[in-house]
């Protein structure tokens, strides 16, 4: 049994349509499956507007699906109601993208990390302070920090926080919605590392959602890539780096910045990673087109592309066992 278990899950919302009147549904997560072991990092990479952050709202049971089930350590998340919901809140954590915006300006450090030691009953008033000085000892932060509020902090000081926060419930799972993206470059080798360690430490699993594949690969021990809504490749972090299958993946990879290198490492690089070029813009999840939805964009699309959705399975050949891929190049239909 997975620790967490995705399965065919849809998030559609229903759009106004301003210029022809009435609505039309917007499919923001369209049919997906993964799952989640205990102590691994699913990564979940695509362009933004894939519908990443849809699925950890849906995860953290924020909203409900339109259809599809979530399964947490075998229970059914729509069928979660009072104490057991209260549980689930406990067990499953968040670290938001904008740690500025997620923490509130008028109260402390000591009030912010607190706050959910109070609400779970998990401390009494004279065991807080000590606590929440410990938790923030573990994200790097020291005692004097307690009584002073956000606007006091940089950006990486504020997530310390917000990760702090997160931890004081001891949660099981982490789900991580581009922790990385609002901070500056030097301080995210800082917060990368520190949640690795706490990884680590503590065994937590994550579901670590990202746009940076150099921080997936760093961090990841399966990844999900997403285009418009669907996954269109699953794999082991090693396998997808080496040789990813999909064109899209191949595009992204290409398209990630990496450090220049001479000689055969970079002959290697480059065969490996040959850049495509992409042309198109995303169409919108409101119009999705017919068969393949990345085919509009697709380099190498054929026939069936036009017309035959693929399906995420397996590839034909066995060189290439454990992995998905949804194309029909590698899944004749």
């Amino acid at each position: 049994m997975s620790f967490l278990t995705v399965q065919a899950l849809r998030k559609h919302f229903s759009v106004k349509d301003s210029l022809r009147g009435g609505h039309r549904v917007l499919k923001a997560v369209d049919g997906i499956d993964f799952s989640l072991e205990e102590d691994t990092v699913f990564g979940l990479v695509g362009e933004s507007g894939c519908g990443k952050s849809t699925v950890a709202r849906l995860v953290l049971k924020l909203i409900s699906p339109t259809s599809g089930n979530i399964t947490f350590k075998g229970r059914d998340l729509s069928e979660l109601q009072g104490d057991s919901l209260r549980e689930f809140r406990k067990t499953v954590q968040i670290i938001f993208q904008d740690p500025f915006a997620s923490l509130n300006p008028r109260k402390t450090v000591f009030q912010t990390v607190s706050e959910p030691l109070r609400i779970h009953h998990l401390a009494g008033r004279r065991d807080l302070r000590r606590l929440v000085t410990e938790l923030l000892r573990k994200v790097g932060l020291d005692r004097d920090v307690l009584d002073r509020y956000p606007h006091e902090f940089s950006g990486g000081q504020r997530q310390r926080i917000c990760i702090a926060r997160a931890l004081a419930v001891s949660p099981r799972l982490l789900v991580a919605d581009e922790p990385l993206s609002a901070l500056d470059v030097s301080i995210q080798a800082q917060i990368l590392n520190l949640l690795k360690e706490i990884k680590e430490r503590s065994r937590l699993s994550f579901l670590f959602i990202s746009h940076d594949l150099n921080v997936v690969k760093y961090f990841s021990d399966e990844v999900g890539v997403m285009y418009l809504g669907k996954i269109v490749e699953r794999s082991k972090t090693a396998g997808l780096f080496e040789e990813p299958l999909h064109p899209y993946t191949v595009i992204l990879l290409a398209s990630a910045p990496r450090v220049e290198t001479e000689g055969r490492d970079a002959e290697k690089l480059t065969a490996r990673h040959e850049r495509e070029i992409i042309t198109g813009e995303v169409p919108s999840p409101v119009e999705i087109p017919p068969g393949c939805p990345f085919h509009p964009r697709c380099p190498k699309r054929f026939d069936p592309c036009d017309t035959v959705v693929p399906r995420l399975e397996q590839p034909t050949s066995r060189a290439y066992s454990g992995r998905l891929v949804s194309c029909h190049l590698w899944n004749p239909y």
